[in-house]
């Protein structure tokens, strides 16, 4: 049988044309095609494999040391069965801020509409099988809440749905970062924040803290406000860090634990609701993962909450997981 193969598909999304940061309209987004794809007409189920902040799709192509690229990952379990022959989409959803949380936004684009045109584009270029039932969309971090959000919004786009360590309960997982932010600001002010959002690559390399530029890109997704300075809101006051209540529910109207019950039918119209996160997360996002568990389970949304012994980052791993319960469920 034919090896499988990754193509780098050039995709210009006419969603981030004239996008408010001046980003690339043109995105390389990888695809995964599996061993047999180019010997016969079958159709594939898909999955989008979204990725976490400050990363993109190529980034999964990534060599590393001890740990498989996303490719050998596939190729294994195929081989061995434990999940059926798929097309992976790995999308590019990044802006200058580092992401998007893959939401539409004033401050940096419409990237919700992207992944949908991308979507409509993949199953025109390449033989997917293009209903809900055989779509999957998964992610780790920023990933993974992107994820979640998709099958919230667009349950008859994506049928199955695999959380990884997703951003949930905003006030154990961004608030402990405003203060990083706003010592940061007490030195450099508002002429060294408008040069980092101009070139965050230059300040970091300078030792603007990474969290001072993740809350400022938070903000940008959470709470964009075209009249605003820096084209977003942030949530707490520069000189004192006092929260501000109206900001702050914009925030929280964006945080998974807080829509279950708006979007409790698209939940339960799911295939596959399946989240988890590590028991040592840095981020305090166990406790998110488990509000959110206690919230479906209220509702009588049926899902799988699975807790595992590690932290947040280096734990690909756990798509073998995700990748089963996906490929099992599939219609």
């Amino acid at each position: 049988m034919c090896a499988s193969k990754i193509v780098i598909e050039t995709f210009h999304s006419q969603a981030l044309a004239d996008n408010p940061l001046g980003d690339e309209a043109i995105r390389r987004v990888p695809v995964y095609l599996p061993p047999g794809y180019d010997q016969g007409e079958d159709r594939y189920p898909v999955v989008y494999l979204l990725a976490a902040f400050a990363r993109r799709g190529l980034k999964f192509l990534n060599d590393d040391m001890w740990e498989e690229t996303i490719q050998e990952r596939l190729d294994r379990l195929i081989e061995t069965q434990a999940i059926r022959p798929m097309l992976v989409v790995m999308p590019d959803a990044s802006t200058r801020y580092g992401g998007s949380q893959y939401l539409n936004s004033t401050a940096t684009g419409n990237y919700t509409d992207h992944i949908l045109e991308l979507v409509s584009h993949i199953d025109v270029t390449f033989r997917s099988a293009a209903k809900r039932g055989q779509r999957a969309v998964m992610g780790h971090s920023s990933g993974g809440y992107g994820a979640l959000l998709f099958g919230m919004r667009y349950p008859e786009v994506f049928g199955l749905v695999a959380d990884h360590s997703g951003d949930k309960y905003f006030e154990l997982v961004f608030q402990p970062d405003f203060g990083v932010f706003l010592r940061y600001y007490e030195r450099a002010g508002e002429e060294g924040l408008r040069q980092m959002l101009a070139d965050p690559g230059k300040a970091l390399r300078q030792g603007t803290p990474f969290t001072a530029l993740a809350v400022a890109a938070m903000a940008a997704c959470y709470s964009p406000n075209p009249e605003a300075p820096f084209g977003f809101d942030l949530p707490f006051d520069l000189h004192n860090g006092r929260l501000r209540p109206e900001v702050w529910a914009r925030w929280q109207a964006l945080d998974p634990v807080h829509m279950v019950e708006q979007y409790a039918e698209a939940l339960r119209s799911l295939q596959l609701l399946f989240f988890d996160c590590g028991t040592r997360d840095e981020h305090n996002l166990l406790y998110g993962a488990r509000i959110f568990a206690q919230e479906l389970e209220k509702h009588g949304i049926v899902h799988t909450f699975e807790e595992f012994d590690d932290g947040h980052r280096n734990v690909d791993y756990r798509f073998d997981v995700s990748l089963r319960a996906i490929s099992q469920s599939m219609g």
